[in-house]
């Protein structure tokens, strides 16, 4: 006896139902071609995920409903296939003030045009960009059906992480444990998945395949990477990461026992995966959103220098454009060098001189200023001019501004509302710093997009960077050296330490607390930031709702 089971690893739209659900249909039926009689589609993949309040809409889960019956109806010709489906179910009781959740986050197996089974998810993750408390309510249960003399028990993301589900999926006759997955990515995300779910396995004694969702959804990025595990935990099959695809896993019978094998494709390294990830969200929220390409100021710094790189990895030369708006106080180097880069990647490339702006802003407001020393406002006066003209370009031609700052600047408001912030997606904003000049070394010795070789000028990589609002201008005027500002952002912003604990780390006093302090004051900027690609496990984003106003100090 063998079993063919297809992890259909998949990249949908929310909201999409009809389209999601061709999408089920097509990979059904070439898996089936193939020889498979098992289809896993990822959590929730009838309406993709998170589908947010939509959850909430009466018309939404009707809609889902309904794509659940398109699939079962067009694959009820494919004798002995079995496809399960995620999708939400239910309904709820509920009046302006009070709502009572009725709601599932379900997975149906539908076979020859019915549904025989549907099990609602258990582990209901409320925590990092995980809100399914707020529209699910848990569900009861095991789920355990026959496909080809196997039993199957099916568990949803979450449920794996915990013992009772497969527990209970095991006292219900479970030979094999299929795990459906809308799992997002952050850097070191999968080394613990394979960790949690080889402990399932040797816990349970029995085999697990986990298929996983892949693609962008506004800040949150899903890796794909579906695999499967022995009873013993060892890993025998994966799929590569950040690919849609249908991937086979064979299981054999052997005795008493289940063996399963399949393709193992070697782990890439820590960048690859992280430039994937920022590659794949710039695409999805491009293409998923309709825009026609992208705008960018290009600077001569290191991360507008990114950003550049990694749009063109995404989208294309051809819907890539790039505009240097030098100031008086632009170094002759950065134009320079903004000018080699634009012309590797072969990108459209404008200079437009915001000069005669700032003297006709600082004219304006000559008589109110008179007698006052220049500072911080004439430099933002600066970015916020760069922001008008990038949006008034946006507004004509219709790309959306990619803007360019990073999470350390996020963090300490090195940066100005309305200027460098002004654009509709943050590429690069839960990158620090000091990662920042890592991945841009790493693309310069690799072209996984084949994009060009080399794109970034090693000057833009070795130069202190500055933002170039004043005269001699450098960032660490500011800021504390990156290497000591992002290790302090890693323990008190990521991993949430107190002041007291990082002192005790060996970081001076003084700078922990003056960081500590920008990191608090700077929450209302952060607030008024567009969308970015959350990359770590604790992005400016959903997993940061700190109130603006607050005086509690940690």
């Amino acid at each position: 006896m063998a079993l063919n089971i297809c992890t259909a690893q998949l990249n949908f739209v929310v909201g999409d139902m009809p389209g999601n659900a061709r999408r089920i249909i097509d990979a059904a039926r070439r898996a089936y071609e193939q020889g498979a009689r098992l289809v896993l589609t990822p959590e929730l993949s009838i309406c993709g995920y998170a589908a947010e309040d939509l959850f909430l809409r009466p018309a939404f889960i009707a809609a889902c409903d309904d794509a659940v019956k398109t699939v079962a109806r067009e694959l009820a010709g494919l004798k002995g296939l079995h496809v399960v489906i995620g999708h939400p179910t239910g309904g709820d009781v509920r009046s302006k003030s009070v709502r009572v959740q009725r709601r599932l986050n379900a997975a149906s197996v539908v076979t020859e045009g019915r549904v025989i089974e549907t099990y609602a998810k258990r582990e209901l993750p409320n925590y990092q960009v995980f809100d399914e408390r707020r529209y699910f309510t848990p569900g009861q249960g095991s789920c355990v059906f026959q496909v080809e003399g196997v039993s199957v028990g099916l568990l949803i993301c979450e449920d794996a992480w915990f013992e009772e589900p497969a527990l209970l999926a095991k006292e219900s006759g479970a030979e094999l444990l299929a795990v459906i997955n809308a799992s997002p990515f952050h850097i070191g995300k999968d080394a613990e998945r394979y960790a949690r779910m080889a402990d399932r396995a040797r816990v349970m004694g029995l085999p697990l395949v986990y298929a996983a969702l892949v693609g962008g959804q506004d800040e949150v990025v899903f890796d794909g990477g579906s695999f499967a595990v022995d009873a013993e935990g060892a890993l025998v099959a994966r799929a590569p990461g950040f690919r849609e695809g249908l991937f086979s896993v064979q299981c054999e019978r052997q005795g008493e026992a289940l063996a399963l094998s399949g393709q193992l494709v070697p782990p890439a390294d820590a960048e690859a995966d992280l430039w994937d990830a920022l590659v794949m969200g710039v695409r999805d929220y491009v293409g998923k959103n309709g825009f026609p390409g992208v705008l960018l100021g290009l600077s001569g710094g290191i991360d507008s220098a990114l950003v550049l790189a990694i749009a063109v990895d995404a989208l294309g030369k051809d819907k890539v454009r790039a505009v240097m708006m030098p100031s008086p106080y632009t170094a002759d180097i950065s134009w320079i060098d903004a000018r080699d880069m634009a012309a590797r990647l072969g990108v459209r490339y404008d200079e437009i001189s915001i000069a005669p702006q700032f003297e006709a802003f600082k004219a304006a407001l000559a008589k109110e200023f008179q007698g006052l020393a220049e500072d911080t406002t004439e430099e933002n006066i600066q970015a916020r001019i760069r922001g008008v003209l990038l949006m008034a370009l946006s507004n004509k031609f219709g790309s959306i501004v990619l803007t360019t700052g990073n999470k350390s600047e996020m963090a300490t408001g090195y940066c100005t509302l309305y200027g460098d912030m002004a654009g509709g997606f943050a590429v690069i904003k839960d990158v620090l710093k000091t990662t920042v000049f890592r991945l841009a070394r790493w693309r310069n010795q690799h072209d996984p997009y084949g994009a060009g070789a080399g794109p970034i000028p090693e000057r833009i990589i070795t130069r202190p960077p500055s933002a170039e609002l004043r005269a001699g201008q450098v960032d660490q005027d500011s800021l504390p050296p990156y290497e000591v500002l992002d290790a302090i952002l890693q323990r008190y912003m990521e991993d949430d330490q107190g002041v007291e604990q990082i002192v005790a780390d060996g970081f001076d006093r003084a700078v922990v607390e003056r960081v500590a302090r920008m990191i608090r004051v700077n929450e209302y900027k952060r607030r008024q930031a567009p969308v970015g690609i959350r990359v770590t496990h604790r992005s400016f984003g959903k997993d940061w709702r700190y109130p603006i106003t607050g005086h509690f100090r940690a």
